[in-house]
């Protein structure tokens, strides 16, 4: 966990400070839905804190950071290969990679894990945390990203065919996390 930390910090924090403040709000609520799952709650933080690190100026290759993230902690580090494949996979990446012809690649070399509530926890993670860091409902945080970067553009065409299935996931995450009795 401090290793997964450190490195989004070096890579993050100082390059891309508001990148950053996300990343440490994802990873705090990753922290929060630790009970709700169960036994997991070390790799979703780790996913969390990592799941954005492929902006970084020095491992922008393809420009799709799930891909550029995921193949650096693939190669460069040595990290649990789910959390590798969570941070390709997150928040309905291989939606955005159809957007950029990138779906074989991700799909390829990155399988989505077939744990449905740790996908879906970092889907809750990611889509109701803001640029900021601060907490914010999924209907909130697509419509910020839709004014950040467009209606059409690629990440803007990406987000409205995702919003149901991120609405969907961010309703069984609050199901699952009731059940277990967390406070969201």
């Amino acid at each position: 966990m401090k290793q997964a930390h450190e490195l989004a910090a070096n890579l993050l924090q100082e390059s891309l400070p508001r990148r950053w403040a996300h990343t440490q709000g994802v990873a705090a609520c990753a922290r929060r839905l630790a009970v709700a799952v169960e036994g997991e709650a070390s790799l979703l933080e780790a996913a969390a804190v990592l799941h954005d690190i492929g902006y970084a100026p020095p491992l922008v290759a393809t420009g799709f950071h799930p891909l550029d993230g995921a193949r650096y902690l693939r190669d460069a580090q040595v990290i649990d290969s789910r959390v590798v494949r969570l941070v390709a996979n997150h928040s309905f990446a291989l939606l955005e990679a159809e957007e950029r012809h990138l779906h074989t690649e991700l799909a390829s070399e990155f399988p989505l894990l077939d744990d449905t509530l740790l996908v879906d926890a970092l889907v809750y993670c990611d889509m109701t945390t803001t640029p900021d860091g601060e907490s914010a409902t999924s209907e909130e945080r697509v419509a910020e990203i839709l004014c950040r970067y467009g209606a059409d553009s690629v990440v803007g065409r990406f987000i409205r065919r995702a919003a149901p299935e991120i609405h969907a996931s961010v309703a069984r995450v609050r199901a699952a996390a009731d059940a277990a009795g967390v406070m969201l």
